[in-house]
C-alpha cells in the first residue's frame, strides 16, 4: 500500500529546437494491493503517451522514479517555476 503520494511534473523547453516536452511521474496504489509507477510524456499541449509499471513494493517503485528523474534532469528537464 502506498503510504506517501508521489507526483512529479517536469518540462524541457528549447525554442531554438522547437522543443516543448513534458514528463510526469506518479506512484499510485493498484487494485491488487501493489504499487504502480505511472509515466506520462509527450509534447506540451498534447495528450502524450503513458506507461504503467507494476511493483509489489513501494520501495522498488520509488527506486525507478528516482532513476528516471536523474536521467531526465541530466537531459535538461526542469520542474515548473
Amino acid at each position: 500500500m502506498t503510504v506517501q503520494p508521489y507526483h512529479l511534473y517536469i518540462e524541457r523547453i528549447d525554442p531554438s529546437k522547437n522543443m516543448a516536452r513534458f514528463y510526469a511521474l506518479s506512484i499510485e496504489p493498484n487494485l491488487f494491493g501493489g504499487t504502480s509507477l505511472v509515466r506520462s510524456w509527450g509534447r506540451i499541449g498534447s495528450r502524450g503517451q503513458q506507461k504503467i509499471h507494476v511493483f509489489d513494493s513501494e520501495v522498488k517503485a520509488v527506486d525507478l522514479l528516482l532513476t528516471l528523474l536523474r536521467r531526465k534532469r541530466s537531459r535538461g528537464y526542469l520542474p515548473l517555476q
